[in-house]
């Protein structure tokens, strides 16, 4: 027979292994945050970061290309100081602000994340652009393919560059890739002193109302 203490330890065990099984099926993967050291800094150049995307999105947002520190994280908009994530907190499109780790979380909701040129840099300066203009036809094949209501690029400048339109605004363009519409919003990074965080949220805030409008109105077809 097994003693008291014996049949604690049993119990206990079953009740561990049922939890584990437990998680395995019900609980998602959750990314811990971590820091690239100053050697996977420099290894990341020229990296690329997979793109957060499915068929039929609310809104893909795109980014000019990767950073370094993004690059060497494998996760979109990872350097510290970046506002994307606030700004999509700010202006409702997430429930939380979501941590760069957990940016798939965005597909849930109709959202997903892609860049113009897919290759990392320090900085986007180092972009030519004829590769912008090469990213911008490549951008609008995806966008052909994966028929989102929305393309958002992040970033005025590489936007004219990669469209060849140089009088372009931030907001809504007139052209259209298919049925997606185009907006260009700004680039969310902290060096990026024409916008503070409440600007930010406020055109973010636009391209959101316009996006729950167009989603109401085809709920109704």
């Amino acid at each position: 027979m097994l003693s008291g203490i014996q049949r604690a330890r049993k119990l206990t065990v079953c009740l561990t292994e049922n939890q584990i099984r437990h998680d395995r099926i019900s609980s998602k993967t959750i990314a811990t945050p971590w820091k690239p050291t100053k050697q996977q800094l420099l290894a990341a150049e020229g990296k690329t970061v997979p793109d957060v995307i499915a068929p039929g999105l609310r809104v893909l947002f795109c980014g000019i290309n990767p950073g370094l520190y993004t690059a060497a994280v494998g996760h979109h908009f990872a350097r510290p100081g970046n506002r994307f994530w606030p700004a999509l907190f700010a202006a409702g499109f997430t429930a939380r602000l979501v941590s760069p780790f957990d940016e798939r979380e965005l597909l849930e909701h109709g959202f997903g994340i892609t860049n113009v040129v897919m290759r990392a840099t320090a900085t986007a300066d180092q972009l030519t652009r004829e590769e912008l203009q090469a990213g911008g036809q490549r951008l609008r094949a995806k966008v052909r393919r994966y028929k989102p209501a929305f393309l958002a690029v992040l970033g005025l400048g590489a936007f004219r560059a990669a469209w060849n339109q140089p009088k372009a605004v931030i907001g809504r363009q007139d052209e259209r890739i298919g049925d997606t519409v185009v907006w260009v919003l700004p680039n969310p990074s902290g060096l990026n002193a024409h916008y503070q965080a409440k600007d930010l949220a406020l055109v973010f805030g636009e391209l959101k109302a316009a996006a729950d409008h167009a989603s109401s109105l085809r709920s109704r077809r």
